[in-house]
């Protein structure tokens, strides 16, 4: 679960932006550019967005974009282990502050069904996976914690391995003891099998303390010390990272 630091600094492409304006725009860009992309075949069209309060202004812009939304999934990269109305639900989130304006046209899948496990969640996520298998994934947005999580991938997670390594698209996480977890240990997270069917990946960072860790994460080292590498080291699609102080 290794790579070296110059195999892993060719899988990244850097978008560094002169202010948050120009922070928002180049992000909706590139991510309104990845839907365009995909709505140009006959099929249906997926787009994995993260929570956390950094893409926040990203996602109302996005929702203005003149695209069709009618033919666009949007769906989670990762929740909590709470009911989809609740606080700290991402599923919440995302509906407050994406599925507004043009963006109401889309339909939403949540990832945690009220009153559901997050491995009955999983197992549920895995099989409208395969269900939609004929459609298109055009993005996958992704943030990074403070402890170089991604998604629901925190270090020291109890099955951390087994999510790293599954063949399913979807993992239940048990982040018990994680600080970066905070209250909501229980997780179901995308893995690194799901990211890979991505056709772009893009990671939204904000601060220096941010690119600082990210850079740490492009020098070698295990993926299970900064999980953020599995989102570097996946063939396919380079890793795009849009940045700004």
């Amino acid at each position: 679960m290794t790579m070296d630091s110059s195999s892993r600094a060719a899988r990244v492409v850097w978008h560094v932006a002169a202010d948050e304006h120009d922070w928002i725009a180049r992000s909706v860009e590139a991510i309104a550019g990845a839907l365009r992309t995909a709505l140009a075949e006959p099929r249906e069209v997926r787009l994995l967005m993260s929570g956390g309060s950094t893409p926040i202004p990203v996602h109302r812009a996005l929702a203005r974009e003149a695209l069709d939304w009618s033919r666009i999934v949007v769906g989670l990269v990762d929740d909590r282990d709470v009911d989809p109305d609740a606080d700290g639900s991402n599923a919440r989130l995302i509906r407050e502050t994406l599925l507004l304006d043009r963006a109401a046209d889309a339909r939403f899948e949540v990832l945690r069904a009220e009153k559901q496990s997050a491995e009955a969640a999983a197992e549920a996520a895995n099989a409208r996976w395969r269900y939609h298998a004929d459609s298109t994934l055009a993005a996958a947005v992704l943030g990074m914690g403070d402890d170089g999580h991604t998604a629901s991938l925190f270090p020291n997670a109890k099955n951390l391995d087994e999510a790293l390594t599954t063949r399913e698209p979807y993992a239940a996480i048990d982040a018990t003891g994680c600080a970066g977890a905070g209250m909501f240990p229980r997780r179901v997270s995308l893995t690194p099998v799901g990211l890979a069917a991505a056709k772009e990946r893009i990671l939204l960072i904000r601060g220096e303390d941010k690119r600082e860790l990210f850079e740490r994460a492009l020098e070698a080292g295990d993926v299970r010390e900064l999980p953020i590498r599995a989102a570097i080291d996946l063939p396919g699609a380079p890793l795009h990272v849009h940045w700004c102080s």
